[in-house]
């Protein structure tokens, strides 16, 4: 029987998932993650894909993407094509990397992205930018604002950084590319930072705007 083939247009919101083959580890370390990541964001520019969120567990991921000028399924196929024939050449592995074809929810745009994206574009028009965000930190844990740029895994530093990566990758839509070059350390630790950084500001009712 036929694959059906899959909705697309341009514009188009999915939700994309893909699983490794019986359930085995497609990102073993923060290298497999960091080529994941690397090879996203060239085909995502120039596909003129966008992507809203993405999540990478180590059996699976999870991408939010929006149809650009190639369909979805080309940006797919050269993304998992081109991490498994790396992936199975670094881990000296041979076969299949990923379960069957990759999962495409169609999704309707919902009042989260929405409310999200009218949350960024405020502040951007009200002149909100990262360094701006620093002083914010800095002011609510109590440390000098340079200390929120420093390097290093001191726990007020560490929870500084986290609470300043948070608010600029949700609130004012910074690539985790571009502070991952700010803040000199790896994707997955930007990844990780937002994920801290959230339960910080929830935990403790902060807020970027009072």
């Amino acid at each position: 029987m036929p694959r059906q083939s899959r909705i697309d247009a341009p514009g188009a919101l999915h939700h994309i998932i893909a699983r490794g083959i019986a359930r085995k580890e497609i990102f073993r370390d923060d290298t497999d993650r960091e080529n994941f990541l690397d090879r996203l964001c060239a085909i995502l520019k120039e596909t003129k894909t966008v992507c809203y969120a993405w999540a990478l567990i180590p059996n699976h991921f999870h991408l939010l993407l929006r149809t650009g000028s190639a369909p979805i399924a080309t940006a797919m196929r050269r993304l998992l094509t081109g991490y498994a024939v790396s992936h199975n050449r670094r881990h000296r592995r041979y076969g299949h990397l990923f379960q069957n074809r990759y999962k495409s929810i169609l999704c309707q745009e919902d009042v989260y992205l929405n409310e999200t994206m009218k949350t960024k574009y405020a502040l951007k028009a009200q002149g909100f930018d990262l360094y701006m965000v620093a002083r914010r930190v800095a002011d609510l844990r109590h440390i000098e604002c340079d200390r929120v740029w420093a390097p290093g895994k001191q726990r007020q530093v560490v929870e500084a950084r986290s609470l300043l990566c948070y608010w600029a990758v949700r609130e004012l839509g910074i690539s985790m590319a571009s502070l991952s070059r700010k803040l000199n350390i790896s994707i997955p630790a930007v990844s990780q930072s937002v994920i801290r950084g959230e339960n910080i500001a929830k935990s403790n009712q902060y807020v970027l705007i009072e």
